[in-house]
């Protein structure tokens, strides 16, 4: 078994996990901040057979697209900016981490 954990934007989330579902996986999702810009995501933890390791993290690859947007510069509350400017951020991505299980037990 495979534990996999994918960081999704939280417009991305949804599509995330209605393709899963669409496809016969269920999941585990907890609601995040972070990044410099502290956007909000969704964690989701999905366990799945060696097998299906790669449809799942193809369903997540083809929902999640990474945006650029224009932010206000000094967003991360540590630049100071003589005058109003923005810069380009990538907006979105999906980390996603996999590692084994070596057990697994639903009570």
């Amino acid at each position: 078994m495979k534990m996999i954990m994918a960081v999704v934007p939280r417009d991305n989330a949804e599509c995330v996990l209605q393709a899963l579902v669409a496809a016969g996986h269920t999941t585990t999702f907890v609601e995040s901040r972070g990044g410099v810009l502290r956007q909000t995501k969704k964690m989701l933890f999905i366990a799945v057979k060696h097998e299906d390791l790669d449809q799942v993290l193809t369903i997540i690859r083809d929902s999640c697209h990474c945006q650029d947007q224009d932010v206000p510069a000094g967003a991360d509350g540590g630049g100071l900016s003589p005058a109003p400017t923005s810069v380009t951020a990538d907006m979105g991505g999906t980390p996603v981490f996999v590692w084994d299980l070596d057990r697994f037990e639903i009570y």
